[in-house]
């Protein structure tokens, strides 16, 4: 595990990748179906389900920080990060199918299951997650190749969501055979069967290179001030809280927005006429969405190093966010023009969660740089504190504010709660892009600054 600059090998890459296309089985399907899973199917109020997204993160706020410490405190023949990988995949594979599984319970039996279910799916997540997210800063320490891993990443796990665009309503259907609860149970074991493999796969392809300095001891009062007192990491964990929110709000939306807003339409395209559905149109929506998604992560190297990883991270966030807000004033006949706008706030936020994980490694080699200690996983860890921040805080304005427009599942809505769906898709989620993106301007880590933090710490280790 010696710390070189070699190049990474398409093979490990790929390897590596694929753990975050298996990852994003699970997340795509809680961040666009969960909120509508608890109201539409497995039947608890919107208010239950807001109050759940929120207390959940009592017990993430230690949790995941613990799993850090944990992966930083492990050492065997696998490296810190990997065995976990290996052996929490099942366990949260099947949470992730409990957590989709509708119980014969009063109201009461099933939030309480809802609780317990959801609060397992996110610990296995996090034992997971935090691992595998450090992975990236171990194996590799050249910044520059940590980005272009970052796009194997992300295109890798675009394409997991696609699978669960693709997919997920489709195998509700087909296993439900009208019967919602069945079909979404059989739909999450079929994907979470999928991940399982997809995971054992990126432990067995790749290898942790980088190790902390030998002189160093494991202090973890010593490590968490290391971190907030990180300029850097703060920066790219708050704009993460926001670019999360604004993803979750949009995304969980979809459903509500076609269903109540857009509605089953006929479609006139040369000349001929297509009725769709609103799951029709929906799935098509979140697949397009997607595609053009893994498009714009392709082009994140190209785009970084001419402009740099912050400017493009931020620029592309703001893009994405004003285009979004848009949606408010298209009405639900302009089909074409919601699925123009989409394209377009789809592939500018290609570039977003790619650069996201590789600024986050950038601020762990700048962690050993500035204090000569190195805390991947802590660092790690917090930043998926940060990015779960956003996604439950996002999920928690979804339901609260659906039950503040007086939304009732599965009725015909009133104006003002279409007009609240309506704020959801638009509005609501670009405010809080564009937070993200001017935080992040105030981001310092250069690319001319990480190459001379790369210089330097090879010239320690070879020291």
């Amino acid at each position: 595990m010696q710390a070189n600059s070699e190049r990474l090998s398409i093979k490990e890459k790929i390897g590596y990748s694929v753990g975050d296309t298996a990852s994003n089985l699970f997340f795509q399907t809680i961040m666009l179906f969960l909120t509508f899973f608890y109201t539409d199917v497995f039947g608890i109020p919107t208010a239950a389900v807001a109050t759940l997204f929120l207390v959940t993160r009592i017990w993430d706020a230690v949790n995941d920080p613990f799993m850090g410490t944990i992966a930083d405190h492990t050492t065997t023949k696998w490296g810190k990060f990997r065995p976990y990988i290996l052996f929490m995949s099942l366990p949260f594979c099947v949470m992730g199918v409990l957590a989709f599984t509708t119980p014969d319970f009063s109201v009461t039996g099933k939030i309480i299951y809802a609780y317990i279910t959801y609060n397992l799916l996110m610990m296995t997540y996090t034992a997971v997650n935090v691992p595998y997210s450090a992975l990236m800063g171990v194996i590799t320490p050249n910044s520059q190749e940590r980005t272009e891993l970052s796009t194997y990443r992300f295109v890798a796990a675009f394409i997991g969501g696609l699978i669960v665009q693709g997919s997920m309503l489709y195998l509700v259907d087909y296993f439900g055979k009208g019967d919602a609860a069945t079909g979404w149970q059989w739909a999450m074991g079929c994907l979470s069967g999928l991940a399982l493999l997809l995971f054992i796969i990126t432990f067995a392809t790749t290898k942790e290179r980088v190790l902390p300095p030998k002189e160093q001891k494991n202090d973890l009062k010593v490590d968490l001030k290391d971190l907030f007192t990180s300029k850097p990491w703060l920066l790219i964990a708050g704009a993460t809280v926001f670019q999360l929110i604004f993803i979750v709000i949009r995304s969980s939306m979809i459903m509500y927005y076609f269903k109540y807003f857009v509605g089953d339409q006929s479609l006139t395209l040369f000349g001929n006429t297509i009725d769709l559905d609103f799951n029709t149109f929906a799935s098509s929506f979140m697949i397009i969405g997607s595609v053009v998604t893994i498009l714009g992560s392709i082009l994140t190297p190209w785009m970084s190093k001419r402009l740099d990883k912050r400017n493009t991270y931020a620029g592309a966030l703001l893009v994405s966010s004003i285009f979004a807000g848009l949606f408010y004033f298209v009405s639900p006949q302009d089909v074409l023009i919601i699925f123009g706008l989409n394209i377009i706030v789809s592939f500018a936020f290609g570039p977003v969660s790619v650069l996201q994980w590789a600024m986050y490694t950038d601020a762990a080699d700048y962690s050993e740089w500035k204090n000569n200690r190195r805390a991947t996983g802590l660092i790690m860890a917090a930043s998926l504190f940060a990015l779960k921040m956003g996604l439950t805080l996002g999920g928690a304005i979804v339901a609260g504010m659906l039950g503040y427009y007086g939304f009732i599942a599965n009725q015909i809505q009133a104006p003002e709660t279409t007009h609240g769906i309506l704020l959801l898709m638009s509005i609501y989620p670009a405010v809080f892009g564009i937070c993200g993106s001017l935080l992040v301007m105030f981001y310092p880590l250069t690319n001319k600054m990480m190459e001379k933090i790369e210089v330097d710490l090879q010239a320690r280790h070879q020291a």
